[in-house]
């Protein structure tokens, strides 16, 4: 059987993510996307080998057995809501905003539907959840991102940090990885996946750093556990389109979508 998958969004995730399952992936059938300029959007189709048909946000699940969120955060309620509803599943890459919006869960449950979480640019999310079966007593991130891609953030706005004409490393944030995801909704989603594979947005910590000596953005993982103690850093590429994410966390994706339909999943 074949997956039909959405896409919610076509921007820097969105669009890469559209592109590799209009090329081909086993198992898996691009039907349909949304997006804020939706005339743009039909403009791109056209060049796709199977063009989709570009759709409201919330009627994506009309058209999908699965949906990846790629959107900013304040529409993630909007999109998985009817979507797990109708018993559809949502990958979900705004896990930030689903800390606050974690009812969409127990819909899932009621209704049969599914959210996924990707890893996004986080590496060590495997471990991370193995170590949770066990016990953990502490979950530290340090994140350093170019200050442009911290640029904006709400966090900085509210306390009136800049970021502008830094000669030095400046940290912006210390704090529970739930407090980062309401101060930097497009900027650290990787923190609540780390918090929701391990021990809770409460007591994951992090630090975020606004660094001029570097050009990726560099996140570092500290975990103490029973079973383990482990420390992994990863550096990622920012997106041409869009500085404040990845290269990988679109690659993510389509990594996480194969693994629903490939005879081997490798990975916990």
């Amino acid at each position: 059987m074949t997956l039909r998958v959405a896409i919610g969004g076509f921007g820097a995730i969105g669009k890469v993510a559209a592109q590799h399952l209009d090329r081909g992936i086993d198992g898996l059938a691009l039907t349909a996307v949304s997006a804020r300029d939706q005339a743009r959007a039909e403009t791109a189709m056209a060049g796709f080998a199977r063009p989709a048909p570009v759709v409201p946000l919330a009627n994506l699940w009309e058209h999908a057995d699965l949906i990846v969120e790629c959107a900013p955060a304040a529409l993630l309620h909007g999109l998985a809501e009817p979507a797990l509803v109708h018993g559809r599943q949502v990958m979900v890459l705004s896990c930030g905003a689903l800390l606050d919006n974690f009812g969409l869960v127990e819909l899932a449950r009621r209704h049969g539907g599914r959210i996924l979480v990707p890893s996004g640019a986080l590496l060590g999310l495997d471990a991370v959840a193995a170590a949770a079966e066990g016990k953990i007593s502490s979950v530290h991130m340090i994140t350093r991102k170019p200050p442009q891609g911290l640029a904006g953030a709400p966090y900085l706005e509210e306390n009136a940090i800049s970021v502008a004409g830094l000669s030095e490393p400046k940290q912006v944030f210390a704090g529970s990885a739930r407090e980062a995801a309401r101060g930097f909704p497009a900027n650290v989603n990787v923190a609540a996946a780390l918090a929701l594979a391990g021990i809770g947005p409460d007591r994951t910590t992090i630090e975020i750093w606004a660094d001029p000596m570097v050009t990726r953005n560099i996140h570092r993982i500290e975990v103490e556990a029973d079973a383990a103690r482990f420390s992994l850093q990863i550096e990622n590429v920012p997106s041409a389109e869009n500085p404040r994410t990845g290269r990988l966390t679109a690659l993510s994706v389509i990594a996480a979508l194969k693994k629903l339909t490939s005879p081997l999943a490798v990975g916990t």
